[in-house]
């Protein structure tokens, strides 16, 4: 019987090739996810507004928290770039501009994208990846969501100020690539209730945006988690009567949340304590915004609530009151005390 030649040894598959990334928006949140993707190693051009990429092209990429050493990463590590066509090569595309940008960012993106490339939007609002979608047929579109509070508190610097996973419609890649950078991350099917979900929680942005207290003090006080939990009443009636329901994304069903958050401040305390487990530096994106002299999202927020309720027959007065004010403080910033902000959206109900 003929001997069988012996297999020549096999050299070893080549190591899989890291995914590319761009960041289209490069801000608070853009900047995290990214930075702490560029950290592990992997590929990673920020794509944001020409003076914020300076700050970075002069003083690199700081990202803290409260609970570990802050990485920096200098200048030479940073890809930098002020326009969609830097995204040309990326295999992944992650959306955070601001809701009212998203529609050209699409425009943007659908001339650049290479075939085969993802896109995942983390933004807030409920609307900005069916409008990616339907500027990008080509293309998988996921929705995501960032639960946490992220600041910039220093040029160059961006604070993640409480701790939580982010959520993101599932990709192996995807999910793969944010372990490998420490950041906490789950695939879910039902994105759709967990931005409903979302929506409820970032409706007290306005609140702390006009309370111009940082997050863990805004929450401290009775007045304005009163303000907060008469725009999650409206808004979870808004929900019902559209027949959506919004998940569960802590250790209170979102339809009892309101209650709790009523309660006066002692008990509050001992029985949502985790709530006010958040460094002193968190704030809301909206402050910043105002802070800064921006547009802010209320209209993706409170308006988003308010026009549902509207194509329902019903009306939400406090959120609708919320926008007005905002819309003020854009024009001419002004603090309000917890009460009298109270008694300002218990009048307009």
């Amino acid at each position: 019987m003929p001997s069988v030649p012996p297999v020549p040894p096999q050299p070893p598959a080549p190591p899989l090739s890291k995914p590319r990334f761009a960041v289209l928006g490069a801000g608070t949140i853009g900047c995290h996810l990214g930075g702490h993707l560029r950290a592990a190693g992997y590929d990673v051009t920020l794509i944001g507004r020409p003076a914020a990429m300076d700050v970075l092209r002069e003083r690199g990429l700081t990202l803290s928290t409260s609970v570990r050493p802050p990485v920096h990463l200098a200048p030479e590590r940073l890809t930098l770039a002020t326009g969609a066509q830097a995204a040309a090569d990326a295999d992944y595309v992650l959306v955070t501009v601001k809701s009212a940008g998203t529609a050209t960012a699409a425009r943007e993106l659908a001339a650049q994208l290479a075939p085969g490339a993802v896109v995942v939007s983390f933004q807030n609002g409920l609307r900005n990846p069916a409008t990616l979608r339907a500027a990008l047929p080509g293309h998988t579109v996921l929705a995501g969501m960032v639960p946490y509070n992220v600041v910039r508190s220093g040029p160059g610097t961006v604070h993640q100020g409480m701790p939580g996973t982010i959520m993101t419609e599932p990709d192996a890649t995807l999910v793969t690539a944010f372990r490998a950078a420490h950041l906490a991350v789950e695939a879910r099917t039902d994105m759709s209730e967990v931005q409903h979900a979302k929506l409820l929680l970032n409706l007290n942005n306005a609140v702390n945006a006009l309370s111009g207290l940082p997050l863990r003090d805004q929450l401290g006080e009775r007045a304005y988690r009163r303000c907060l939990a008469l725009c999650q009443r409206e808004a979870l009636a808004a929900y019902r009567a559209a027949g959506l329901t919004p998940a569960r994304l802590g250790p209170t069903a979102p339809a009892v949340t309101p209650y709790v958050l009523a309660l006066p401040d002692g008990l509050f305390r001992r029985l949502a304590g985790a709530t006010l487990r958040i460094d002193a530096q968190a704030r809301s994106s909206m402050w910043e915004d105002l802070q800064r002299g921006r547009a802010t999202e209320i209209d993706s927020l409170q308006g988003e609530i308010v026009a549902l309720a509207a194509a329902h027959g019903r009306t939400a007065p406090a959120n609708a009151r919320l926008v007005t004010l905002v819309r003020a403080a854009e024009a001419a910033p002004r603090t309000w005390q917890g009460r009298e902000l109270y008694a300002e959206l218990r009048a307009a109900r």
